[in-house]
């Protein structure tokens, strides 16, 4: 992670980034800021959602043993409001949303956040 990175991942996150780009092949994020599951970010394989003119490019996250970069978006309302943050994407037991891929695995990813100097 550089200092001007918007996004970064926990050891955990990471790892089952990797778990799930064997199984799935390339891999985005996105987080719409919606209420329940809305405000966790969501993984699909790449592409799968479509991101449009409200959707916000934050980071391509290089993840080590992962080829492609895991893109992670959100949509430009929720980042208004996160935009003073880094975002510190980890996993947690439990499950989650049924569409985010890791929901099989009995666990969810989750945001945490650290402010920033702007």
């Amino acid at each position: 992670m550089t200092e001007s990175s918007r996004v970064e991942l926990t050891p955990a996150a990471a790892a089952l980034l990797r778990r799930l780009t064997e199984a799935h092949g390339p891999l985005m994020f996105h987080q719409s800021g919606g209420c329940c599951d809305g405000s966790a970010p969501m993984c699909y394989p790449r592409g799968e959602f479509r991101t449009g003119g409200s959707d916000v490019l934050l980071e391509e996250l290089r993840v080590e043993g992962v080829g492609e970069a895991v893109a992670f978006w959100m949509s430009a309302s929720q980042y208004a409001l996160w935009s003073h943050t880094r975002l510190v994407v980890d996993v947690v037991e439990g499950r989650g949303s049924g569409f985010s891929l890791e929901a099989p695995e009995g666990v969810r990813f989750l945001i945490r956040s650290r402010l920033v100097g702007g």
